[in-house]
């Protein structure tokens, strides 16, 4: 056994409990340890992961740990440029996986299947976004494109700009979203604003605005659901 791990009681070794009890048994910590494999001068593996974990205490765990860019995460000490693209890469795996999972079989008909689809990507962001999503008549999403970062106003959210999208990838309907990352979904004036202003733009342009999703943390509100378009 690598003296990485010599600190811990056979028992209590992440990889031994991996083996016997699988890997759904293990805590975040062992999880993460076990990708490090390796602490650093004057803490162990195990010690690296809880403080890995808590970087960020208003986001502990994995989601606080996904905000860190690669620049931060390499110049934690212990951690390095070679174990940040790791940690990264792991990351980006995960977020990947859950999305394919949500989106099989994603009905754009329905606000609350189309939030979860899109929450990962979307309540992470430290600034607001939004994303454009272009449909055919079936429904059938045609091509999805970020159209600003940013606090959303007047100037940043552009029919214009929207709906030239639209228009080339011969979109028939279209649905926004975006975030607001203090995690609280509902709608402020000016997002009704922003809807208003865009439902009557697609009507002239017989492009139909379809829904529009504000996604907070862990939760979402739908223009549609409420009545509000």
């Amino acid at each position: 056994m690598n003296e990485k791990w010599n600190h811990l009681p056979i028992q209590d070794r992440p990889y031994e409990r991996c083996i016997r009890y699988g890997e759904e048994n293990l805590s975040n910590r062992e999880l993460l340890a076990v990708l490090l494999r390796t602490g650093a001068k004057g803490k162990n593996v195990m010690e690296l992961a809880g403080d890995l974990l808590n970087l960020i205490p208003e986001k502990e765990g994995f989601s606080g740990l996904r905000r860190l860019t690669l620049e931060e995460l390499s110049e934690i000490h212990g951690i390095g440029k070679i174990k940040a693209v790791q940690l990264k890469c792991v990351l980006e795996l995960a977020r990947r996986m859950a999305r394919e999972e949500a989106g099989a079989g994603l009905c754009f008909k329905n606000p609350s299947a189309v939030a979860e689809y899109y929450m990962e990507d979307l309540r992470h962001k430290e600034q607001e976004v939004m994303l454009l999503l272009m449909l055919n008549q079936k429904g059938r999403l045609l091509k999805e494109k970020y159209i600003f970062q940013g606090t959303v106003n007047r100037s940043l959210a552009s029919p214009r700009e929207i709906f030239l999208e639209a228009l080339a990838s011969r979109a028939v309907q279209i649905i926004l979203l975006h975030n607001h990352p203090s995690g609280d979904a509902n709608p402020s004036r000016e997002d009704m604003d922003i809807t208003r202003r865009m439902k009557e733009a697609g009507e002239l342009l017989g492009i139909s605005l379809t829904d529009h999703i504000i996604i907070g943390e862990h939760t979402y509100v739908s223009f549609r659901e409420q009545n509000l378009l």
